[in-house]
């Protein structure tokens, strides 16, 4: 049986592995062209430890990032459901129990308040 996910090591190989899929998948690949994934990273796992282990240190506004992004290259809803998709797989893969699945809930509604404040709804 797999683990829940309980520590910042959990959360350290999820979003490694995550983010180095999400670096080759064809469609949300490009997002990720020229940024500096070893200095994104600690912030990533930052969130995930605010959201999921109630570990303070995020302090990026979120919405703000992915409205510069949309910036330069259109979210659209396709990539949000590619994002999830990728998201549950790399969560599934690893780890079962109530903190994985808050992990996948917690993505759908932060990628539905993402993608309405990015088209100004």
């Amino acid at each position: 049986m797999k683990p829940d996910i309980a520590t910042e090591d959990d959360l350290r190989g999820l979003v490694e592995d995550f983010y180095g899929t999400l670096a080759r998948d064809p469609l949300v690949g490009p997002f990720f062209a020229g940024l500096d994934l070893d200095a994104h990273l600690p912030r990533i796992r930052a969130f995930w430890g605010m959201v999921l282990l109630d570990r303070p240190g995020y302090t990026t506004n979120v919405t703000e990032v992915h409205r510069a992004l949309a910036q330069r290259m259109p979210l659209e809803p396709r990539h949000f459901d590619r994002w999830l998709e990728l998201w549950r797989n790399a969560v599934d893969a690893r780890f079962t129990g109530p903190v994985a699945e808050t992990a996948k809930e917690r993505a759908l509604s932060i990628a539905a308040v993402i993608r309405a404040k990015v088209h100004g709804r």
